[in-house]
């Protein structure tokens, strides 16, 4: 394989006609020109130039390997550049996160990836480990969790907080613990452990999930709160779920006297290198947890 430094001089050469000048343009020695003209002959078997005492011109073969060369050379520079190329606001950016922080922060990169048409944004909705999972396998480039990393590859970093919140239908007024019970639960994924963390800290009475009745299911985040609406049950959800739910009238939000606030973490592979494509969606998904408060 014909080394490409050898090449870059040789074509130098050519272009500038002259030993001293390319020496000077190359930052070598002139001997040190001549040597790698003179190593590139040896190589292909076959003399590139006819020196005429401080001149030259080229053989047939250097004709080709100048014209051939030159398009290499071209296309390396290219590759080169193309390779330190590392845009801000271009390329596909792949994010995980759990559904209540996903129904705030999609839209708002939706708006990021309008004005900036060459940022491409693949938002998935994930369970905590599978948003693990998915940043261990360089599956997305980051990911949002609510939970500590079990896996060595994943590196989570604190960035907000989000509160939850008992949600009960409108007609529900004080939300006692035989309220409650009488209601029965409408379960989501991580409806036992969010029930959990806020309600054993304001219900004595609290000991588990499994204490109310199992009023309905859904592992839909935008539905979790329809059953919610129609009176069949009350549920525990992140702020952002509560949010975005559009019947805001059919519900009612309750602020219990102790308040609990899920930590959101992103998480990135230890050793996966960062775009700067990448990071600048990191930045807009800080800006947009301070700026509403999380």
């Amino acid at each position: 394989m014909i080394n490409p430094v050898w090449l870059r001089s040789f074509c130098t050469l050519v272009d500038v006609g002259h030993f001293t000048r390319t020496a000077e343009r190359l930052n070598m020695t002139q001997s040190g020109v001549s040597q790698q003209i003179h190593k590139l002959e040896q190589q292909l078997g076959r003399p590139l130039l006819v020196r005429e005492g401080k001149s030259f011109t080229l053989t047939s073969a250097g004709e080709r390997l100048y014209r051939e060369g030159r398009e290499l050379l071209l296309t390396l520079t290219d590759i080169e550049q193309r390779i330190g190329l590392d845009p801000s606001h271009e390329g596909i950016v792949k994010i995980a996160s759990p559904g209540s922080v996903g129904l705030k922060l999609y839209p708002y990169l939706l708006e990021l990836q309008r004005h900036h048409p060459g940022l491409v944004i693949d938002y998935r909705f994930a369970p905590n480990r599978d948003i693990e999972r998915l940043i261990a396998e360089h599956k997305v480039d980051f990911g949002l969790m609510t939970c500590a990393a079990r896996l060595a590859e994943v590196n989570l970093r604190a960035v907000a907080e989000e509160a939850l919140l008992l949600v009960t239908p409108s007609s529900v007024t004080e939300p006692s613990w035989e309220n409650l019970l009488a209601l029965g639960f409408i379960d989501h994924p991580d409806g036992a452990f969010h029930a959990g963390q806020l309600l054993s800290v304001n219900y004595p009475e609290f000991q588990h999930g499994e204490q109310f009745k199992k009023s309905g299911f859904s592992n839909q985040i935008h539905l979790i709160l329809e059953p919610v609406s129609k009176g069949i049950g009350f549920t525990v959800l992140p702020s952002h779920a509560v949010g975005a739910f559009k019947s805001q009238e059919k519900i009612n939000v309750h602020h219990l006297p102790t308040p609990v606030h899920e930590t959101l973490y992103i998480g990135l592979h230890r050793i996966k290198f960062t775009p700067n494509s990448v990071n600048t969606v990191i930045s807009e998904v800080e800006k947009c947890l301070k700026a509403v408060g999380v």
